[in-house]
């Protein structure tokens, strides 16, 4: 009887221990499905917060693009020198007998967008542009051509050098180097 009774209890214990086991997994199941639902709720954005982020995201995009636009438009608006080439000219100065020597190196201003343009332009017209200055320089008076008296020069030659251009490309033009004396 004493091994009946053993084997009684241990019958006694089988029935409980897959019932605790079934306990155990679906415990640990709900634990886990608990847990992935906090995490959701608490993890997952509402669909306020993604119409949010989204409209953000969109905000920075626009803003992105208006600051590389608005950059391209200062690069195009951005003022270059052009070099218009080197100049020497012997002459007499209207209202004097003496010759002088008048040399140069001119070069103009414009917008960096218009640089092919210019660059298209010279190459086809170079000539007549240089021909355009020299008469320019051959056509002032001695006091015009004094490094104080530049301003009208330089106007001349810009309304000249525009005129044979397609289009008026030149905003202004200028002197690296400039000497006159008396031959």
């Amino acid at each position: 009887m004493a091994d009946n009774n053993e084997n009684v209890e241990g019958e006694e214990t089988s029935p409980a221990a897959p019932k605790s086991k079934k306990l155990m997994i679906v415990g640990f199941v709900s634990a886990v499905v608990i847990v992935e639902t906090l995490l959701f709720f608490f993890m997952v954005p509402s669909a306020d917060e993604v119409a949010a982020m989204a409209e953000s995201q969109l905000i920075e995009e626009v803003q992105n693009e208006s600051e590389v636009e608005i950059k391209k438009e200062d690069d195009e608006k951005k003022v270059i020198e052009f070099q218009l080439g080197s100049f020497g000219e012997t002459f007499s100065p209207l209202g004097t007998e003496r010759q002088y020597a008048v040399e140069f190196r001119l070069f103009g201003t414009l917008r960096q967008k218009n640089k092919e343009m210019m660059t298209k332009e010279f190459e086809e017209k170079e000539g007549r542009l240089q021909h355009g200055i020299r008469m320019v320089v051959r056509n002032s008076r001695l006091e015009e051509l004094q490094d104080n008296q530049l301003g009208l020069i330089e106007r001349r030659i810009l309304t000249t050098c525009n005129a044979l251009l397609e289009e008026p490309i030149l905003l202004s033009v200028g002197f690296k180097q400039y000497k006159v004396r008396e031959e």
